[in-house]
């Protein structure tokens, strides 16, 4: 069996996942993880099959297919190594007034201490006192077994009272 990632994005319109799940299944195709959203009126998302080998030039041209219905598909095959045991899962979540370079911030000072971000849900919100926008975000992090956490999160937190938002890790 061989592993394909998935990247599609198109028009948001009834039926979209319904093409994109007929093309994986009519090849052999497994569907084994997603995350699909709406996002500024478009269709976005990745998606993880499975599927033989054999069929992966076959349902790459049906995936190409899709285009005609305004989808764009694009594949990859994946070529997930084992993680290493010694890393450490880290919950990460942010909320504070909305401004540019937030994620950046936050982002830079991770990647400084060579922590992975696996999995990452923002949005914005309204504020429950006023209808002031507020942007809120969930990253699911994973972090060398070595990482002082007492340094990572004095680090947030002087970056959280530079953009002025509230930072916790678990």
């Amino acid at each position: 069996m061989t592993s394909l990632v998935l990247t599609v994005i198109g028009p948001d319109k009834p039926g979209l996942v319904e093409q994109l799940s007929h093309a994986i299944v009519s090849h052999g195709g497994n569907w084994l993880e997603s995350g699909l959203s709406r996002l500024g009126g478009k269709f976005a998302g990745i998606v993880l099959v499975d599927l033989p080998e054999a069929q992966v030039n076959s349902l790459q041209a049906a995936l190409q297919a899709l285009q005609s219905s305004g989808l764009k598909v694009s594949s990859e095959i994946s070529d997930d190594q084992a993680r290493e045991v010694s890393l450490k899962p880290i919950t990460l979540d942010l909320i504070g007034h909305d401004k540019p370079g937030i994620v950046r911030d936050i982002s830079q000072a991770l990647a400084a201490r060579q922590i992975n971000v696996e999995h990452l849900d923002t949005q914005l919100v309204s504020g429950s006192m006023s209808a002031e926008l507020l942007f809120k975000a969930e990253a699911q992090l994973l972090a060398p077994e070595s990482l002082d956490v007492d340094e990572l999160q004095a680090a947030l937190e002087s970056i959280a009272s530079d953009l002025m938002v509230d930072i916790s890790i678990n």
